[in-house]
């Protein structure tokens, strides 16, 4: 393949096209499951009605034209390189965002991976003993995502792309209200949009972490659960009440030094989780909640909002 001619057709860097080439090498792709098994498996991953139509839409069967041999051998090699990272658990961008107004085979492409990937990782499951009802909660979180990329526009896609391989790669589980990622000593934990932050929620969960990972993965050792967020920022403490949900779930931390890793703008991450929407004018956002009006009465008095992240023992 000649990379700058395919990087061109691509509409991206060739440095991201030869990224792909060098990570997935040779190594093998995984078919997707057949067009007329669709359907129920995007049911069992939660993708919603308007969703599913556009991945069905373009479903990258042998003859079909919207698929150029530049994306067919994009989703090929993206599927060997996150298949290469089996059971990894570290941030893996699946290939570089594409221009996703090109129709729905560049709009859906790494969704596709992702189905590709599926009875890879259930097989992943399966060998550590995961009940498919773990199995299948912790890959439902495709459908949530793209619900939330479809209210945000598209905006969001590019982050939940590489988001989503943790899930391909058996790197990270839903128990309950919490996702926990495995980890080096720690247990990662992420917040998904599904209810309240109740503490009696998140202490449910906890305790199903403690439970899980020594049994199905008993050659890993953990000694703390560990988040990184805007939502362990203490200037939420001047704006929302000692007993809020939020603050109850900073209070369980203890921060480490305040620096903010390389590529997070934490006014992004925010305007992201809280408002959905990255490009909404400040003095448009909604104030419907203590948490918005604390965002938009932060961000409009000149100051910004910081990444912490912070760990307690399990």
């Amino acid at each position: 393949m000649d990379l700058h001619d395919t990087a061109d057709r691509l509409g991206v860097a060739v440095e991201e096209v030869d990224r792909v080439r060098r990570l997935a090498g040779d190594g093998p792709s995984a078919p997707l499951p057949a067009r007329a098994d669709a359907p129920a498996l995007l049911d069992l991953l939660a993708v919603r009605a308007d969703d599913a139509a556009e991945i069905m839409a373009g479903w990258p069967e042998a003859d079909s034209p919207l698929w150029t041999p530049e994306l067919r051998w994009l989703l090929d090699r993206s599927i060997a390189l996150v298949r290469a990272d089996l059971g990894g658990h570290d941030w893996l961008p699946p290939g570089p965002a594409l221009p996703r107004d090109r129709g729905p085979a560049w709009r859906h492409l790494y969704v596709y991976a992702y189905l590709a990937m599926v009875d890879i990782v259930r097989g992943y499951h399966r060998e550590h003993g995961v009940a498919d009802a773990d199995s299948w909660v912790t890959l439902a979180d495709l459908g949530r995502n793209l619900a939330v990329d479809r209210r945000m526009d598209g905006e969001g896609w590019p982050v939940m792309q590489s988001w989503l391989t943790l899930h391909a790669r058996g790197g990270l589980y839903e128990l309950g209200r919490l996702q926990h990622q495995r980890g080096d000593g720690d247990i990662g934990l992420h917040i998904p949009e599904s209810g309240p932050l109740t503490p009696a929620a998140i202490d449910a969960s906890l305790d199903r972490a403690r439970a899980f990972f020594p049994r199905h993965f008993p050659d890993e050792r953990y000694s703390a659960f560990s988040c990184g967020s805007w939502l362990l920022d203490p200037q939420l403490r001047e704006y929302l009440p000692e007993d809020s949900n939020i603050i109850r779930f900073q209070r369980r931390f203890e921060l480490e030094p305040d620096e903010e890793p390389e590529g997070i703008d934490a006014d992004v991450e925010v305007r992201r989780f809280v408002f959905r929407s990255l490009t909404t004018p400040l003095d448009r956002l909604p104030r419907r909640t203590a948490l918005q009006r604390a965002v938009v009465d932060h961000l409009a008095a000149g100051r910004h909002w910081r990444w912490h992240r912070g760990r307690f023992p399990i």
